[in-house]
């Protein structure tokens, strides 16, 4: 006489496939940042070979640290479902502070400095007590950053500080400087968001605030903490760009707003629920970074069509972690 096998035991070997398939969604959705940057170095290979190489990549990824420290700053504040329209603009401000004041007098200029993230944390305070829109707060700020950086340097000049220049030159052996500063990025930003108390608190303020406040935390505290972190890096990333293109511009950080956001989402991040990927924005500003300028430039792409074009990249990668979402729920 044969065993006929019970319902129970059929629906749990059926499971276990579907939840495999599940898994794997899942990795490869989170592996989706890496995999963009990967075909969009092999593109360049496959166009230039001689750009695979440590002087190539050198070059290429000149711009990557500021953009990289650009998005960073932008993901403190979209982990708390917020959006900074100013955090370009405040990069261009802090730039023309590095190439003037941090030169000729550096005690005034750090002290300027350290008084615009003084006005970043008061951001994060005035949103949260008046249930202010973060849209339009910071972007009426990115003319007011944008106002003061006019008023600074009306003309492109000055010169960053002999130190910067340094840091900014280096040429450790094997490995390019910029790739280092990247890792470097991604590896704290994510041990200190993703791998301690404090920082699941802080992302736990943008996916469930009432769990958080319940629990004794202060929202307005965490709201302070992220939009101070986002100006810490917002002047992290203007000073490194000066320290790369060696002199200021009043206009020199308006792009890096939207490449910012597009950094942080074509990372994995989302714009609610505290659910962002400090590796996976990391590794969007490379993949930007060399999108927008090598593999467009090698494809003989004129400059008037790079934007869309990065525009088209951001929504492929867009439209298959979306794809894989959809299946994932469905299996």
């Amino acid at each position: 006489m044969t065993d006929t096998p019970s319902p129970t035991a059929s629906v749990a070997s059926a499971s276990v496939p579907a939840a495999r398939g599940i898994a794997v969604r899942r990795w490869l959705r989170a592996l989706l940042p890496a995999l963009s940057l990967v075909l969009v170095v092999t593109a360049i290979g496959v166009l230039n070979p001689r750009a695979i190489s440590y002087f190539g990549f050198s070059l290429m990824l000149g711009l990557a640290i500021p953009i990289a420290l650009a998005t960073i700053a932008q993901l403190f504040v979209i982990t708390v479902n917020d959006l900074d329209l100013s955090i370009g603009t405040f990069v261009g401000f802090v730039g023309c502070v590095t190439a003037t004041l941090l030169r000729d007098n550096p005690l005034v200029g750090i002290a300027v400095l350290v008084a615009a993230i003084g006005v970043y944390a008061g951001l994060g305070a005035l949103i949260h007590l008046r249930n202010l829109p973060s849209i339009v707060v910071t972007l009426g700020m990115s003319f007011v950053w944008q106002g003061l950086a006019i008023l600074m340097l009306p003309t492109p000049g000055g010169k960053a500080p002999d130190w910067l220049l340094t840091l900014m030159g280096l040429k450790p052996p094997f490995v390019p400087f910029p790739i280092i500063a990247a890792i470097v990025i991604a590896v704290v930003v994510h041990f200190g968001l993703m791998r301690t108390s404090y920082g699941t608190i802080l992302r736990g303020a943008g996916g469930n605030a009432a769990a958080i406040e319940r629990a004794g935390w202060s929202l307005l505290r965490t709201k302070v903490t992220m939009f101070t972190l986002a100006g810490v890096f917002g002047v992290l990333s203007g000073m490194a760009l000066i320290g790369t293109t060696t002199s200021g511009d009043a206009n020199i950080g308006n792009g890096y707003t939207l490449l910012s956001i597009a950094g942080v989402i074509l990372g994995g991040g989302e714009f609610v629920g505290g659910r962002v990927s400090p590796i996976g924005a990391v590794l969007g500003a490379l993949t930007l970074t060399l999108a927008a300028t090598q593999l467009l430039g090698f494809m003989h792409i004129p400059p008037d069509w790079q934007v869309g074009a990065n525009g088209i990249i951001l929504i492929i990668v867009l439209a298959a972690r979306a794809l894989l979402s959809r299946r994932g729920d469905a299996v």
